[in-house]
């Protein structure tokens, strides 16, 4: 038995284990940790600005949640390498909880975003104490991908107006139709198509011909020099030079009626931001051959969520696009992302007036680059190529319902649509029929094994889910049928019951009528590789008298061997 101090050890350890981390910092990580957080930097605030741009919310934000986040996780986070901060994925769901309540005010915008980022950090603290790491296996394949491409799409069209100098307000849907009516008008903005168009170029280039250089940075820069040589800043809409000074709270404003409205979407944005990041983590961790703690990600990301919250930021999660060019660089730890940070808050007290020649077009080219990437359209093709029809039906919903019922609600729509899944396939499990074939060992499948045959006498049968109130009668029909298919010889019926992990009051109540509609026609229902904790249930609920000992048996050849021997 651990000591009470060895235990409590262990905890802080666990609570602190980005601390514990540095503690083993060896020196000669710290040059590659400065390199790659270096070239981080170059990343961090085009991407920052441009994600806050995206989210509804001053740029200056987006630097708040790049610096909090990064700062936080280094002292909480377990992952050894693992960049937080703005996502492209997170904007809209942003946008689209806060600016019906803010009215327009950008202030309000500010301290709305900050208190929905609290409630996030709140929400997945309490999800790591309930120890709900695993949560995200609510969200399938399927609808992951429908739902990231949805909001690829979306990311993209919303920065349309931005791309292309045209003024549009309102949702993405009145923006998309002034965005045409202004094409169509000729109200673009060609300077600001010009610059768009080429940090886009500038962006994709690198990463076609596989440079080090970052194209983000490429596109900034050359666009920030051409916007200053030529004074195009009178010509296209530019950030402007930032507010100078630290991150800062700024709650102002806010009560609790507002914290009640934007719960629901902090738990939407908070099972997102989770299962990216937790994907993210874990995929790390395995190319080191390790793992990463789900409840401890869990914990890291909501302090980092409620820090920058607190401090002027808006929700974040783990990065995709900045993770990597980290690790290519480098990186040996979270040092990286201090250095990152670090840098980041120099150029805030250094050189904010630099952004008054970053035309926000060129902010619009980043985040619709990052849209482009965030979509998935080889996941698309092979999932089409499984053929499996009702994955596809579930990934084109989760697509619609994010096109159709909004951002937030696509979110309730993907959940949903994963229950109903779950349902669906307990309800409807795979069910088949057992047989012997020669030479092969056991008993098979008949449908994937047509050599196979029936054991004169006996009907093994195979049910592949826990029952319960939905799938009771399923599973009576379907024995049913065998047996009217069967010849009238059948003595037995076998369930091969190791996929039988449960059973509820009323699938059991099924499962007693059915052992009497057998017994009326001369058939003995018996059990096979049952789990002992459902045979516990089934003798606790009552049927002893009815499932008596002979009627369970350890595997199906035993069964098959004690009953043949009977006949």
């Amino acid at each position: 038995m651990s000591s009470p101090t060895r235990s409590s050890a262990k905890s802080a350890k666990d609570r602190l284990s980005g601390v514990w981390a540095l503690k083993g910092y060896k020196r000669e990580w710290l040059r590659h940790d400065v390199v790659a957080g270096a070239a981080l930097f170059a990343l961090l605030v085009p991407a920052g600005m441009a994600y806050a741009q995206a989210a509804g919310l001053p740029p200056v934000t987006g630097l708040y949640a790049t610096v909090v986040p990064l700062l936080v996780y280094a002292f909480v986070g377990p992952s050894r390498i693992l960049v937080l901060g703005p996502d492209s994925s997170l904007a809209p769901m942003i946008a689209a909880a806060i600016v019906p309540l803010a009215a327009g005010s950008s202030e309000k915008s500010v301290a709305l975003a900050g208190l929905l980022a609290v409630l996030i950090g709140v929400i997945m603290l309490a999800g790591s104490a309930l120890k709900l790491g695993t949560i995200t296996g609510l969200l399938s394949k399927p609808i992951r991908l429908g739902y990231l491409n949805g909001i690829a799409l979306l990311v993209a069209l919303s920065q349309l107006p931005a791309f292309l100098g045209i003024e549009a307000d309102g949702d993405i849907w009145q923006k998309l139709a002034k965005v045409t009516t202004g094409v169509l008008g000729g109200e673009v903005n060609i300077t600001a198509l010009l610059l768009g168009v080429g940090s886009l170029a500038l962006i994709w280039i690198p990463r076609l011909l596989k440079w080090k250089v970052p194209g983000v940075l490429l596109a900034v820069v050359g666009s920030c020099v051409a916007t200053a040589v030529w004074s195009l800043n009178d010509d296209v809409k530019v950030t402007g030079v930032l507010p100078q000074g630290l991150p800062m709270p700024a709650l102002g404003g806010i009560g609790w009626a507002d914290a009640l409205t934007l719960l629901p979407a902090a738990a939407g944005i908070a099972l997102m931001a989770f299962a990216d990041t937790g994907v993210l983590s874990q995929t790390l961790a395995a190319k080191e051959g390790k793992k990463v703690s789900g409840n401890r990600e869990m914990a890291a990301l909501g302090a980092a969520n409620a820090a920058t919250g607190l401090l002027g930021g808006f929700p974040i999660s783990g990065s995709t696009s900045r993770t990597p060019v980290a690790v290519d660089a480098g990186a040996k730890s979270q040092m990286t992302g201090v250095v990152g940070s670090v840098l980041v808050l120099a150029f805030m007290l250094l050189a904010p007036g630099v952004t008054e020649y970053l035309p926000s077009a060129t902010l619009a080219a980043v985040v619709i680059a990052a849209a482009i990437a965030l979509a998935d359209p080889a996941g698309v093709r092979r999932l089409l190529s499984l053929s499996r029809s009702e994955s596809v039906v579930v990934m084109l919903a989760a697509f619609l319902g994010v096109l159709t019922v909004g951002v937030l609600q696509g979110i309730v729509v993907a959940i949903a649509l994963a229950l109903l899944d779950f349902v669906r396939r307990a309800w409807d499990p795979y069910r088949t029929e057992l047989g012997a074939e020669e030479g092969l060992p056991g008993y098979h499948d008949l449908e994937r094994h047509p050599n196979g045959a029936r054991i004169p006498g006996l009907l093994i049968l195979r049910f592949d889910a826990p029952l319960f109130f939905g799938n009771g009668q399923v599973l009576a029909s379907f024995v049913r049928e065998q047996l009217d298919e069967a010849s009238d010889d059948i003595s037995h019926v076998i369930l091969a019951a190791e996929p039988i992990t449960g059973i509820d009051t009323t699938a059991l109540d099924d499962l007693v009528t059915l052992d009497e509609w057998l017994a009326r026609h001369g058939v003995d229902l018996v059990f096979a590789e049952l789990k002992g904790p459902v045979k516990d249930k089934l003798i606790r609920l009552g049927t002893a008298a009815r499932f008596t000992p002979d009627h369970f048996f350890p595997t199906v050849g035993a069964a098959v061997r004690t009953l043949r021997d009977e006949e």
